[in-house]
């Protein structure tokens, strides 16, 4: 790093309002907005503070529909000098200043709130869920190309991260000798229940428990399955970091969701906070977890609909290694 580009960043983080944003970005994606409300200061004035951050190197952002979306950048893709600003920021961000701290309570008070969103948009359309998801291309056409990217097995253990009425877990239901299901939604897990019950899907099970740190072993599960789940999530990437950790060597991980749109009547009225993908985000949040995407398929609508929407189904593999602590049996 030049000696004009290291004063730039020295430049850019020495600064408070600058510091604190940083500190938050290094924990996950956020909006300008968000950040306004955590720190309690102008839209211009973050909006300022972040173009100096974006320059100097230190975030990334992204256009999303209406929403700019900021992170940390890619220390992979960083020299030892950003890197070693961004070790800093971290020990100071872990360290007993009030206002960092405060900062970081907040940061953890808004995605609880955008949890609590998600979940009550749930409860209040546990009912239609199967109904709404058909915003995208047929499901069976869906679901058949799922079953293709699993393959036969028959699979020791399927786990699915985000429930939602249990379909998952009733499509597999022949490919695997036992199954679980993780989802927060008490009214959603209800509808799963019954939807399995009727199925005749005796050898599943549904658990209420969050899906970023299921109480599963490091890499006890044959396939986990992540439908339609992400774009409701303020971080996907750690709902990936978790399927990889519960991955065994030689297994498999599939994701479907849907590509990059601009339907933004989603985020209103059914509480989408992601606007879809693209193969580029997914294949980084896979790299940094040690998963290959083996496959990538685009399911795109027949018809000139601009009301319905493209999905993708990404298959990877298991991780070269766990890089997270193992997590206690269930019991």
């Amino acid at each position: 790093m030049s000696m004009e580009t290291t004063l730039s960043v020295f430049r850019a983080i020495g600064e408070e309002t600058r510091l604190r944003i940083m500190a938050l970005l290094l924990r996950g994606d956020l909006t300008v907005s968000e950040i306004t409300s955590i720190l309690g200061q102008s839209q211009p004035r973050v909006s300022r503070h972040l173009k100096i951050l974006a320059a100097a190197g230190l975030a990334e952002r992204h256009r999303e529909g209406a929403w700019m979306f900021y992170r940390a950048a890619n220390l992979d893709q960083q020299d030892l000098g950003v890197r070693g600003v961004m070790d800093a920021v971290e020990a100071v961000a872990g360290g007993p200043d009030r206002v960092i701290s405060r900062d970081i309570e907040r940061f953890h008070q808004s995605r609880q709130a955008r949890a609590a969103q998600a979940a009550k948009y749930f409860q209040e359309n546990a009912k239609d869920w199967d109904r709404i998801r058909r915003l995208h291309i047929p499901e069976a056409d869906v679901e058949a190309r799922l079953l293709h990217q699993v393959g036969e097995g028959p699979f020791d253990l399927f786990v699915d991260l985000g429930a939602g009425s249990g379909r998952m877990l009733e499509l597999f239901a022949d490919h695997y000798r036992a199954g679980i299901g993780y989802d927060l939604s008490h009214d959603m897990l209800a509808i799963a229940r019954a939807k399995l019950e009727k199925a005749g899907v005796t050898h599943a099970q549904l658990r209420h428990g969050d899906l970023f740190s299921t109480p599963l072993d490091t890499a006890c599960a044959d396939v986990v399955c992540i439908h339609h789940v992400l774009h409701y999530l303020a971080s996907p990437e750690a709902a990936v970091r978790e399927a990889a950790r519960l991955v065994r060597p030689g297994g498999t991980i599939i994701i479907a969701d849907f590509a990059p749109h601009e339907l933004e009547f989603l985020r209103e009225d059914h509480a989408h906070r992601r606007l879809g993908f693209a193969d580029d985000e997914v294949r980084e949040w896979c790299s940094n977890v040690g998963l290959n995407i083996n496959d990538i398929e685009t399911l795109m609508p027949k018809s000139d609909d601009k009301n319905k929407l493209t999905v993708k189904i990404w298959s990877c593999g298991s991780p070269a290694k766990v890089r997270r602590l193992h997590n206690p049996k269930v019991n």
